[in-house]
């Protein structure tokens, strides 16, 4: 496959058997079989042929009409309808307006609160919940027991084709309004506390190890295992900034995992 997807990549127009080859290759990123990114030896690499894949199939695609009806009218490209999910699927789709577009791996016991949407290349792993007003971008990976909670953004990575996309390990605890963007990485079982923002331009200050932590160059920035992180600031230290006694937002790791967090964060089992 990885030979058939690289051939199609430099072409600019398709045929029958090419669709035949992008619907073998969407089936499988569907049972997971294929994935954006995979650990090898206790590291995530991206794989860059499958963000090709899905390149292609918006290329090859068409704007094929998807409308309910003449209040509910929709159109995108006929290479990525909604993923079609039924009872024995095991995912708890509630009713209220989320999507799941074709290509996305959900797998059996993940909750899907409305509205919520899931994009294509994302894996979304066993018992994970994605709550209301949730995103789960393009090539996304997410582990299981994980709780997206409402309105939290994880960010598509799509292109570069090269670059990393977002990981969220098992077990992690995402609050409410968080965003995760740019090939982040939260290890297992980290905790963002709510309104949490993380990008590649943003340094994390660890009160317990009293190291930083950011991106540099290829590698990601990376929230260690079990780290509880929180919004915070730091102020502006010369000019302008210092005279007028402004601060610039900093996300601060206060602790790690402890039985207090451990407590709160089975109450997210039984909701499930």
């Amino acid at each position: 496959m990885i030979e058939a997807i690289e051939r199609l990549f430099k072409k600019n127009t398709f045929d029958r058997d090419d669709r035949h080859i992008l619907d073998s290759f969407l089936d499988q990123l569907e049972t997971g079989d294929f994935r954006a990114a995979e650990q090898v030896n206790g590291e995530w690499k991206a794989n860059d042929w499958v963000k090709k894949g899905i390149l292609v199939g918006f290329r090859m695609g068409v704007l094929k009409e998807y409308s309910v009806n003449d209040h509910f009218r929709f159109f995108d490209k006929d290479t990525f309808p909604l993923k079609t999910l039924d009872l024995n699927s095991g995912v708890r789709l509630v009713p209220g307006g989320s999507s799941i577009r074709r290509g996305a791996f959900v797998a059996a016991g993940v909750t899907c609160m409305p509205p919520m949407y899931i994009n294509v290349g994302a894996f979304v792993d066993e018992g994970t919940m994605v709550d209301s007003h949730a995103l789960v971008g393009s090539c996304a990976q997410v582990g299981k027991r994980v709780h997206l909670s409402a309105a939290v953004q994880i960010g598509g990575v799509l292109e570069p084709i090269g670059a990393l996309p977002v990981i969220v390990e098992d077990e992690v605890l995402v609050g409410g309004n968080c965003g995760v963007y740019e090939g982040s990485i939260l290890r297992r079982g980290a905790v963002l506390g709510s309104g949490v923002i993380l990008t590649r331009a943003t340094p994390v200050f660890d009160l317990v190890k009293e190291v930083s932590y950011r991106a540099d160059g290829d590698r990601p920035l990376e929230i260690p295992e079990g780290a509880v992180v929180v919004p915070g600031s730091r102020p502006v230290s010369s000019g302008y900034g210092k005279r007028q006694n402004l601060s610039v937002y900093a996300p601060i790791i206060v602790k790690y995992r402890d039985w207090k967090t451990e407590k709160s964060v089975k109450l997210e089992d039984w909701l499930r």
